[in-house]
Order: structure tokens, then C-alpha cells, then sequence
């Protein structure tokens, strides 16, 4: 059993509008070393905010319900929290954001 908690704070860097989805890359925001995530949709009406959810559930091969944002409602740097383990998509995240 693992001793780490069930949510994990992950920063992200979205780039709402861009031509294609792409997860990856490191963008050093104010919450930390973020995960850049870029979206089709626009930063409008909360769009590129759930379009990001989506786009990072599928990335780190979780489910969208398990992908929560915790701060940055209108802003580019968002906190996103996952309640899936950790141990199943930690090292997915590391190698999306330091490799791009």
C-alpha cells in the first residue's frame, strides 16, 4: 500500500487556441515547474480550462473525473489536482514535462 496521498497538486502552463492538442514540455510558473498543455479551444467560458482537464486525464492515462482544477480559474498557470494514485502516473508526468 502506498504511504503518498491519494491527490496530487499538478501545475500546468495552458496554451489555449493552439492548432492541435499537444501535452508537454516544462514551463517555470508561478506554482512551480508546470506541465504546458495546448488546446484547440479558447480561452473562453471555461473551454481551454476543460479542454486541458480532458487533454491531461488522457495523458497521464486517467479518467477526466479523476482531474479536478484547484486554482487558476481564468488564468494561463493553473493547479490541477489528480486523486488517482500517484504510483500509476507520477512518472508519466515527470517524462511529459522534463521531456516534452
Amino acid at each position: 500500500m502506498s504511504a503518498r496521498p491519494a491527490g496530487v497538486s499538478v501545475p500546468v502552463r495552458v496554451r489555449p487556441g493552439a492548432g492541435r492538442t499537444r501535452v508537454g514540455g516544462r514551463y517555470e510558473g508561478p506554482h512551480g515547474p508546470a506541465l504546458i498543455v495546448a488546446v484547440g479551444a479558447p480561452a473562453v467560458d471555461g473551454k481551454a480550462t476543460e479542454a486541458v482537464r480532458k487533454a491531461l486525464a488522457g495523458a497521464l492515462g486517467v479518467r477526466p473525473g479523476e482531474v479536478s482544477l484547484r486554482l487558476g480559474a481564468t488564468s494561463r498557470d493553473k493547479v490541477f489536482t489528480v486523486t488517482a494514485p500517484a504510483d500509476a502516473w507520477e512518472s508519466r508526468l515527470l517524462e511529459l514535462r522534463d521531456n516534452g
